[in-house]
């Protein structure tokens, strides 16, 4: 019988933020859903990446960042023990985001900010960290697996065991 604990992660986020960079760098053999859009690409199903760290088997979702993609957000979010919200620290943080986090907030989901992009030119992370003093925040890039495992691992190691004990994939 596998001991391992098994957990559902998902990444919520505005367009932009990071999403699909994240889940990539945790997972190169990541899945992904996206479509052209003005200026490139956008997720407009899911990201789809596993993670194995200390015992633990991570799978980690990411979701669409427009504003018309609640209900794939809610259907991804079914089912999840944790919750990262990825925030863009060179952008404002607007109603979206406040959205995002009130809706993480107001389920009950133990959840966890990643400040991203935190390194860059223009960026105002002290912005972020005032706007959502009372959560949790860690500077993460989400190009740097190293720092992002690191923070997903310990982010992942609070979490209590997923109900029903298994996640399916």
């Amino acid at each position: 019988m596998d001991q391992d604990k098994k957990c559902k992660i998902v990444v919520f986020g505005a367009f932009g933020a990071g999403k699909t960079t994240l889940v990539k760098t945790l997972d190169p053999q990541s899945s992904h859903v996206e479509a052209g859009c003005s200026g490139g690409t956008t997720t407009v199903a899911l990201d789809y990446g596993r993670v194995r760290s200390n015992g633990i088997h991570i799978h980690i979702f990411g979701t669409p960042g427009q504003e018309r993609f609640e209900f794939a957000r809610e259907i991804i979010g079914r089912g999840m023990d944790g919750a990262i919200l990825l925030v863009d620290a060179t952008s404002p943080v607007d109603d979206f985001i406040h959205h995002l986090y009130d809706s993480i907030v107001a389920a009950g989901i133990p959840f966890v900010i990643f400040l991203n992009k935190y390194e860059n030119i223009g960026a105002r992370p002290e912005l972020v960290q005032n706007e959502f003093s009372a959560a949790v925040i860690a500077k993460v890039s989400a190009l740097d697996r190293q720092q992002s495992l690191e923070a997903l691992c310990a982010f992942a190691q609070t979490l209590p065991p997923h109900p029903g004990g298994h996640v399916h994939s």
